[in-house]
């Protein structure tokens, strides 16, 4: 039985054990936290996952949250300016083939924890150093590293040529709200933007004590949007914080928020990444290998709702590589040629995060022509399911004109948003 190694308990590394743990490996997984610290702590992001990854999940005997976990249909789009006018020509919803879904990771993960411990996987409650990578390595067939707690992410070189950034592009709020008026457009992750300035999310989610909303501000760094708060702020605070901001630069969500308040004591969150590709593996003390997966050595800004779908892909790509690999070694050709495989996909991704942070101008053309051709905001909903089709019409120029071109005028009308 080979024995692996996984740091960190997120949806990546937590579905990547539980799945070699069923297929019969001996698998070790560190977290810093267990189900209960888990549970009370805050949360952590506005995960939503499309149906690629839910469909990973059920076919895992992992969603256990279908019959109560809010339904989501459609993306929608509103833009409005600076000054907080609306621009009604450009708001429109694109369908979703399979409804998406939004669980609270809190609930997700310290279930999740709590089934891999029942069913065989060991857990190791500490911490995880840079330093102590190595050691840990000379014990096991292969580490597996699934977080960047404790600077872990930093033992992975950063991809220059894949990483253009070397600051956050948005500063972000987020707060769990129960009691929000119902979107009037239905289930929806509803996006306002607001050129040059950022971008409010709002989304159906299941939240530790039931359905809910969750509320997202992504700020320009010292733009209009941006009312920096501190990383201890409470819940509270924080919601007043975002009803400030959307009272006047998107009053629609005002209306449904402003009798809102948080879900819990500890739904809220603040603060901001850097998007980043960095090397997939880190050559430690004695020249022994690891492997970074995941947001790890990938990681991309929020805009597109597509941190807990890679997540899923990578587990997914990961687990099927080292089941593939029999009982070879886990070397480094392994370990490159399994990042390629993610890569694949994770690329379109990150030029697709890059497109949605800079808003060129065919993006608006873009967003216009879905505004009055309920096919091109069905594309761009379905999209968020598989990023992979981006490159044909959206990501590039040149081909997002011709798709354009390619449009009659007689086309179809989007359903607006309210």
């Amino acid at each position: 039985m080979r024995r692996i190694l996984v740091v960190g308990a997120g949806q990546s590394g937590l579905q990547l054990a539980l799945g070699l743990l069923a297929e019969g490996y001996d698998v070790t997984l560190v977290s810093p936290s267990g189900p209960a610290e888990i549970r009370a702590g805050r949360i952590t992001s506005t995960q939503c996952l499309f149906g690629p990854a839910l469909r990973r999940e059920r076919r895992h005997g992992l969603a256990f949250w279908d019959d109560r976990a809010p339904e989501v249909h459609g993306v929608g789009l509103r833009v409005a300016d600076p000054t907080g006018a609306d621009l009604p020509d450009l708001a429109w919803r694109g369908r979703l083939d399979e409804p998406a879904r939004s669980v609270d990771q809190r609930l997700k993960l310290s279930t999740w924890l709590e089934l891999f411990v029942r069913d065989g996987g060991h857990l190791i409650r500490r911490p995880v150093r840079p330093g102590e990578l190595a050691g840990l390595a000379t014990e096991y067939e292969l580490v597996v590293v699934a977080t960047g707690r404790g600077g872990l992410s930093d033992v992975f070189p950063i991809d220059h040529r894949r990483s253009p950034h070397d600051a956050p592009q948005r500063s972000l709020a987020l707060v769990y709200a129960a009691g929000a008026a119902p979107h009037p457009d239905g289930p929806v992750l509803a996006r306002t933007a607001v050129p040059g300035a950022g971008e409010v999310f709002s989304l159906p989610t299941l939240s530790l004590n039931g359905p809910c909303d969750a509320l997202m501000v992504e700020a320009v760094p010292g733009g209009p949007l941006d009312r920096p708060l501190p990383a201890t702020a409470r819940a509270e605070e924080v919601l007043d914080h975002l009803l400030r901001v959307v009272r006047r630069y998107a009053p629609w969500e005002y209306e449904r928020f402003a009798p809102a308040r948080p879900a819990d004591p500890m739904a809220a969150l603040t603060g901001g990444h850097t998007p980043v590709v960095r090397v997939p593996v880190a050559r430690l003390d004695g020249g022994v290998p690891v492997l970074g997966m995941a947001d790890t050595v990938v990681a991309t800004d929020p805009i597109t709702a597509q941190g807990a779908n890679m997540a899923s892909l990578a587990a997914d790509v990961h687990r099927r590589a080292i089941v593939d690999h029999g009982t070879r070694p886990f070397d480094e050709r392994f370990m490159r040629e399994t990042f390629a495989e993610h890569w694949r996909r994770a690329r379109q991704v990150v030029a697709w995060s890059r497109v949605m942070l800079s808003g060129p101008p065919h993006v608006w053309e873009l967003y216009r022509l879905a505004a009055r051709h309920q096919a091109t905001a069905d594309r761009f909903a379905n999209s968020f399911a598989d990023p992979t089709g981006l490159i044909e019409w959206f990501l590039h120029p040149e081909r997002a004109m011709e798709y354009i071109d390619g449009v009659p005028d007689t086309a179809p009308v989007a359903g607006t948003a309210s």
